[in-house]
């Protein structure tokens, strides 16, 4: 039995399928997704959340499990470049995957840093060699595996920040600023961010940076695909209102519905801290009590504003990060001070540009996404969602989109108020725990439930940690912990 169906829970119902399990998939929205949700409106496709692969691999594991191949049901198209970052002041720097087009752009922006830049990029493979190879898909179950990987940690300065890391390499504050917001990606906040989340950098420049034709719930169809064709299933519109146990061990699950489903395990793609604090309520928790899970660090939120033009805006690519006049004051505001600041950064999204086909004809299909804090800030989205998106709009149009308030067709916003309703994400958070060293692989919700036998947990808040590449080897760490099938046989 799994509860979600956001890419972790579609992982491990493929992976417990391949081992012989009979899987059912518990969804509460109407559509499988999780936070890959597609949102469909006036003949405009959004994809409600991720929108890169930078792991195809992973994915190709998975349709080899059920005998297929990945590329023959998905279409991945490789970005080049991978985005453009454009600062405030209106300068931009093409970052690729290709090295001669990089080491140009380098050259034209910040000569002085070439050398530092393939020094960082060595590091970075080595972080990936220890922290994606070794760790990402091993579980964390007593401390003394983590005191095992505190001498490799140690060598490949752990306790550092991605930004602490980066400034040792490259001297450019634009560089700098290039080469380390890629924590924001996993809602963590590249000042404090352990440097384990370098290892970005080197995936994406060894596997590059995809996007999905027909967008990334292509992949989430497939998915599904791939478990009805294993006999398996995934129900819509069925939420677990609580997880039945007897003796500490899990038993089955039951619906809001009042029914109840007998299941040997019990696998949970909802956020840690709703599966424990709302899901096991007749169990005394004793390593996730609510006051551990108040108390621990939660990464940022998200305001997303999704629209649809009744033009197109050929010169804007695939991916833009559009940086705003503050980097690290903004970053402060959001994670440390918990306020909503008047200025924004932003990563706006136009698929458009690789596949017509998530537009009517001649249109095009964007969305932008601002950090910002989650629901401990106390902002009243309610009044406050409006007016941030009208500020966006005349950003927006003012910088990359001429016109744009006179071509909006359609329009859609998404708040940390919507993460914590529609997808039950604690204080609303866009990636569950930031992921800090201390809430790191042992320190973080463990895949095997420390609280209740035979339940185990996927996806972002568990290790290895948020985005595609993380909750997919969430799954891939139940190949370990979950017993055979033949067990409860």
């Amino acid at each position: 039995m799994i509860i979600g169906s956001g890419f972790g829970g579609l992982a491990a119902a493929v992976r417990l399928g391949a081992r012989g399990y009979r899987v059912t998939v518990l969804e509460r929205l109407d559509a499988p997704g999780g936070r890959a949700y597609v949102h469909h409106q006036d003949g405009f496709s959004f994809d409600a959340g991720p929108t890169i692969i930078t792991a195809p691999f992973l994915l190709d594991e998975l349709w080899a499990l059920c005998g297929k191949r990945f590329a023959d049901e998905v279409e991945l198209r490789r970005m080049e470049p991978f985005y453009r970052i454009r600062f405030d002041n209106g300068e931009h720097f093409d970052y690729s995957g290709d090295p001669q087009r990089i080491h140009a752009e380098i050259l034209r922006f910040a000569p002085a840093d070439l050398e530092g830049y393939e020094r960082f990029l060595k590091k970075s493979e080595a972080i990936f060699r220890v922290g994606f190879e070794q760790l990402a898909h091993k579980p964390f179950g007593s401390f003394m595996d983590m005191v095992r990987i505190i001498p490799p940690m140690l060598k490949l300065q752990s306790y550092r920040s991605v930004y602490s890391l980066v400034c040792s390499y490259i001297k450019d504050p634009r560089m700098r600023t290039i080469m380390s917001f890629h924590p924001l990606l996993i809602g963590g906040n590249p000042f404090t961010a352990t440097s384990i989340y370098a290892l970005i950098s080197y995936l994406e420049r060894e596997w590059g940076v995809h996007s999905t034709i027909g967008g990334t719930g292509a992949i989430v169809q497939g998915l599904v695909g791939l478990i009805e064709g294993q006999g398996n299933q995934v129900r819509c519109g069925a939420e677990v209102a609580e997880i039945l146990t007897t003796e500490r061990t899990a038993r089955g699950v039951r619906l809001t519905n009042g029914e109840e489903i007998d299941a040997a395990i019990v696998v949970s793609d909802a956020d840690p801290a709703w599966t424990y604090k709302h899901l096991l309520p007749s169990i005394k928790r004793r390593r996730w009590p609510d006051w551990r899970i108040k108390r621990s660090q939660y990464s940022n939120g998200l305001f997303v504003w999704y629209f649809g033009t009744r033009r197109q805006y050929p010169d804007v690519l695939h991916h833009t990060i559009l940086m705003g006049p503050r980097y690290r004051e903004l970053i402060k505001d959001i994670f440390g001070h918990k306020v909503l600041a008047k200025d924004f950064s932003l990563y706006l999204h136009r698929p458009t540009a690789t596949d017509p086909s998530v537009a009517p004809p001649g249109c095009d299909t964007f969305y932008a996404l601002a950090p910002v804090p989650n629901l401990d800030s106390g902002t009243d989205w309610e009044t406050q969602a409006e007016p941030y998106r009208q500020a966006i709009c005349a950003y927006l149009e003012q910088s990359l989109l001429p016109g744009l308030s006179e071509n909006l067709v359609t329009s859609r916003v998404t708040t940390p108020l919507d993460f914590k309703h529609r997808l039950l994400s604690y204080k609303g958070a866009g990636f569950s725990l930031e992921p800090v060293l201390w809430q790191s692989a042992w320190f973080r919700p463990h895949n095997a439930s420390e609280e209740v036998r035979h339940l185990y947990l996927v996806g972002a808040g568990t290790h290895p940690g948020a985005g595609v590449p993380g909750v997919i080897s969430s799954a891939r760490v139940l190949d370990t912990v979950v017993p055979n099938a033949t067990a409860f046989a």
